[in-house]
C-alpha cells in the first residue's frame, strides 16, 4: 500500500511541478537556515571539555584596590588573572591533582631548516599540568616534566601547524630551535587541538586560533618575555621594567586547578582564604573577600560566551522555518483542494477517509524528505562558503562553521517532523470533502 501511495504522490508531482518545487524549496531554505545557525550556536555554547566539568576549576581572587567611598561593587569586573606573586604562591599548593599557571607571551622562532627569517609566534607560557589537565593530544613526543618547570629548562612544545611550517610536518622531537635567539629543545608536537570556545583563556577573546608554541612559565620569566595578552593594573602600579612588572600588583596570569572531589575543593578554598587573610593584614585585598573556583560550564556563562545576539539569531532562524512551513501548509491545502474531484471519484469507488488521509500524508512526507535533503545540501554549501570566506582569520564564524552532526540531526529531525505535522491538516481536510459534491460537477 505504501508503494501505491508513493506512485500516486509522484503522479501528483508531475501534474503540479511548479507548486511541488515551491514547497520543496521553501522547506529547504528554512532547514538550511536553521542548520547553519544551529551549528554555529551549538559550537559556541558547547563545553569543549564537558567530561571534566566537575573537576577543572578556574581560580579567581579579588585583588583590586578598595572601592571609592559611595561606589557600588562591580562583581562583573572581577579580575580573571593574578599578579606574579599571588599566582606563584597559589600555584605552589600541593592540594590539586594537577595545576596550570598560564600566561600569553610572544617571541620569534628561528633556526629551522630552510627558514630564511625569524617568525613571530604566539606563545603560551605555562606548566606541565596544562597538557594533562586539558587532555591535550600529542602527535610526537609529549609534555615536559616537572623538573623543567622548576629548572627552568629551555624546552618547547610546538603546535602541529607550527611544526608543519618549520619542519614540514616531520617528527622534530629532540631538535633545537631558537626562541628570541636562545636555544630551546623540542620535546613535543601537538596533534590537532583548538577547542572552541577557548575556555582556558577568555581574557582577550572566546574564539580564535590556538597558540603556536608552549614553554615553561619559568622560562618565559627567565627570558623576561612581556605578557602579550590582557594586563590590568590599578593604583600606583605602572611598570616600565620587567622587575617592576614581577613585583607589581598588575594581573596577567591565569590559574587553573584540577580538584577531583569535594574534600580537595574545600582544602583549596581554605588555602586561598588563608592567603587572602594574610595579604589583607598586610594592607592588600581591601575589598570584601571574593575567592572563587569556577567549573568550566559556569566559567563560560560568567564570561557571556554565548551573547544575546546569538540567541536572537537562533530564534529568528526557527521563526523563518515556521514561516516556510506555514506557507507550505497553505500551498499543500490549495493543491489538495484543486485535486478534490479526483479524490471524490476515489471515495465513490470505495476508498475510505483513512485511505485518503494516508495517501495525502505520504505525499506530504515525500515533500518533507525532498526538502530536507535539499536543505542539507544547501547548508553544507553555506557552511563551506562561510569557512572559506573567513579562513586564515581569527573570526569565530570561520572557526565554527563546520558540519556538526548532532546539530544537523536535530535540525533535520525537527524540520521533517514539523513538515509532516503541518501536513496533517491538509490531509485531514481533503478527506472530509463529501464525494457527492464533486461527482455532481463531473
Amino acid at each position: 500500500m505504501l508503494g501505491y501511495y508513493c506512485r500516486l504522490a509522484l503522479k501528483s508531482f508531475r501534474h503540479t511541478p511548479g507548486l511541488t518545487a515551491l514547497m520543496v524549496g521553501a522547506i529547504a531554505f528554512g532547514i538550511s537556515t536553521c542548520i547553519v545557525t544551529l551549528t554555529v550556536y551549538h559550537a559556541m555554547s558547547g563545553n569543549p571539555i564537558w567530561w571534566k566539568n566537575n573537576v577543572l576549576y578556574a581560580v579567581t581572587m579579588d585583588s583590586r584596590d578598595p572601592l571609592p567611598t559611595g561606589s557600588l561593587a562591580d562583581s562583573d569586573s572581577l579580575p580573571d588573572q593574578f599578579s606574579y606573586a599571588d599566582a606563584t604562591y597559589l600555584y605552589g599548593s600541593s592540594i590539586p591533582r594537577h595545576k596550570a599557571i598560564v600566561a600569553t607571551m610572544s617571541g620569534a622562532l628561528s633556526g629551522a631548516p630552510d627558514q630564511s627569517a625569524a617568525a613571530l609566534v604566539h606563545l603560551r607560557a605555562t606548566s606541565m599540568g596544562f597538557f594533562r589537565m586539558f587532555d591535550v593530544p600529542f602527535e610526537y613526543g609529549g609534555p615536559w616534566d616537572a623538573a623543567a618547570d622548576r629548572g627552568p629548562e629551555p624546552v618547547i612544545v610546538l603546535s602541529r601547524d607550527e611544526n608543519d611550517k618549520l619542519f614540514g610536518g616531520a617528527d622534530s622531537v629532540g631538535r633545537s630551535i631558537l626562541l628570541d635567539n636562545h636555544p630551546f629543545r623540542i620535546v613535543g608536537v601537538l596533534d590537532r587541538w583548538n577547542p572552541q570556545p577557548q575556555f582556558y583563556d577568555l581574557t582577550v577573546r572566546s574564539f580564535g586560533n590556538a597558540s603556536d608554541a608552549y614553554i615553561p612559565f619559568a622560562s618565559g620569566v627567565q627570558l623576561r618575555l612581556w605578557p602579550h595578552g590582557h594586563v590590568s593594573c590599578w593604583g600606583a602600579d605602572d611598570p616600565h621594567t620587567y622587575p617592576q612588572l614581577i613585583g607589581s600588583s598588575c594581573v596577567w596570569i591565569l590559574l587553573w586547578v584540577e580538584l577531583p572531589d569535594a574534600a580537595s575543593r574545600e582544602h583549596f578554598r581554605a588555602y586561598m582564604d588563608a592567603y587572602w587573610a594574610a595579604q589583607h593584614k598586610m594592607g592588600r585585598f581591601q575589598r570584601p573577600r571574593d575567592n572563587s573556583l569556577w567549573p568550566v560550564s559556569r566559567w563560560l556563562t560568567h564570561h557571556h560566551v554565548v551573547t544575546d545576539n546569538s540567541r536572537l539569531l537562533l530564534r529568528l532562524a526557527f521563526a523563518f522555518l515556521a514561516v516556510c512551513l506555514i506557507n507550505t501548509v497553505g500551498i499543500e491545502l490549495t493543491k489538495f483542494l484543486r485535486a478534490a474531484p479526483l479524490t471524490g471519484v476515489r471515495r465513490a469507488l470505495g476508498a475510505s477517509r483513512r485511505h485518503i488521509f494516508l495517501q495525502h500524508l505520504v505525499e506530504t512526507a515525500v515533500i518533507a524528505l525532498a526538502g530536507s535533503a535539499l536543505g542539507l545540501a544547501l547548508s553544507w554549501a553555506e557552511l563551506d562558503a562561510i569557512h572559506a570566506l573567513y579562513s586564515g582569520s581569527n573570526d569565530a564564524y570561520g572557526l565554527l562553521a563546520h558540519f556538526d552532526p548532532l546539530g544537523v540531526l536535530w535540525a533535520l529531525g525537527l524540520a521533517a517532523l514539523a513538515t509532516i505535522i503541518a501536513g496533517l491538516y491538509p490531509a485531514w481536510r481533503i478527506g472530509r470533502v463529501p464525494p457527492a459534491l464533486h461527482l455532481k460537477s463531473q
